[in-house]
């Protein structure tokens, strides 16, 4: 694979790069970069979270990169993930081991690490030579990226140190990619700001798209609108039942020939068509017959004309997601220890 074929790879159901001219100078000088990608450990694994991420990631491995998957146990206890209980976090850190272990990441080319693995002296020294070359008022819109707003940092101080600590991983990681979905992009920016100033090397940012929830985006923007653990109604994990998949997607928000703000077609436009490459529409020959889409384009165009049923659509998606989540559903019936203790923990079993 040439460089250009690389560039191709990375670059697919990518949103942005920052920069595409950076990323192709890497690929043509290195045959093995290394990128990361960051996930506090805070409770299941969705599909938004869990497959775009996961195709990206083998992505980026199928190009030759080793991708460092940070497992942020620490911010996770800043931003009061599962009570703040740091054992707690970890339980679920080994749970999202799993988890991309099960979406198929080569383990040959995923490191997990530990935000505790790398917290040193020379880690806090990068903290604060960030800090020092950033403003409050930019640290506090970076709050968004642990989905907080501005003024929470007003009762705890230790929110405001998340973006600096954010930025600092990537440095103490040596990697030259930092890559995440679209709600991460203010850490990443932050990131090359401190590193032009302190005469570091920028990281490459790469940004994929963010998935609605179910209960649909309406006037939302995507960060406010995107798919969360938070509400297991408005989202898919990637072991659901195929059950509890059709169920989920049966009262998902899906208005007859809307387009924007419609996580149905989020789902077929971000994960069905990228790893299947075509959609099948089963209907009985009263209502039309059978629809084969094999780009999301020309799903849309049928769709947004009110050509298809929203019902026969969710049908389609939903079978479709459970197609792909077999070997999930199927690594969990057989390593079930980790998913079991967090679902102690959070009570899901009750």
């Amino acid at each position: 694979m040439d460089a250009e074929e690389r560039f191709q790879l990375v670059k697919r159901n990518i949103e942005e790069i920052v920069t595409e001219n950076e990323l192709r100078k890497l690929l043509e000088e290195k045959e093995n970069p290394r990128a990361y990608i960051g996930f506090e450990p805070s409770g299941f694994v969705h599909i938004a979270q869990g497959m775009i991420c996961a195709q990206k990631i083998k992505d980026l491995q199928q190009t030759g990169f080793t991708v460092r998957i940070f497992l942020a146990d620490w911010h996770a206890f800043i931003n009061d993930k599962l009570g703040g209980n740091i054992e707690n976090i970890r339980v679920c850190g080994e749970y999202m081991k799993d988890a991309f272990l099960a979406l198929g990441v080569n383990p040959e080319r995923t490191e997990f690490v530990w935000a505790s693995d790398i917290i040193t002296p020379d880690y806090w020294e990068k903290v604060l030579r960030v800090a020092k070359v950033s403003s409050l008022a930019r640290v506090k819109r970076a709050l968004t990226i642990m989905g907080r707003k501005e003024g929470e940092a007003e009762t705890d101080v230790s929110k405001l140190i998340y973006p600096p600590m954010q930025a600092a991983d990537i440095f103490q990681l040596e990697v030259d990619v930092a890559y995440g979905g679209m709600d991460q992009r203010k850490a990443h920016m932050l990131a090359r700001d401190a590193a032009e100033k302190l005469g570091w090397r920028k990281p490459i940012a790469l940004h994929t798209p963010l998935l609605s929830g179910l209960k649909g985006g309406g006037r939302m923007d995507s960060i406010e609108a995107k798919m969360s653990k938070s509400d297991l109604n408005s989202s898919i994990l990637i072991h659901d039942s195929p059950e509890d998949i059709r169920r989920k997607i049966k009262k998902a928000y899906c208005p007859e020939g809307v387009v924007e703000g419609n996580p149905v077609m989020d789902i077929a436009k971000h994960i069905i068509f990228p790893q299947k490459g075509h959609l099948l529409i089963e209907r009985p020959e009263k209502w039309g017959g059978n629809l084969e889409f094999r780009s999301y384009e020309d799903l849309e165009k049928i769709f947004a004309a009110k050509e298809l049923h929203p019902m026969d659509l969710k049908n389609a998606v939903a079978d479709a997601l459970i197609e792909l989540l077999e070997p999930v559903r199927e690594y969990f019936k057989e390593h079930p220890e980790n998913l079991n203790m967090l679902k102690e923990i959070t009570g899901a079993n009750k």
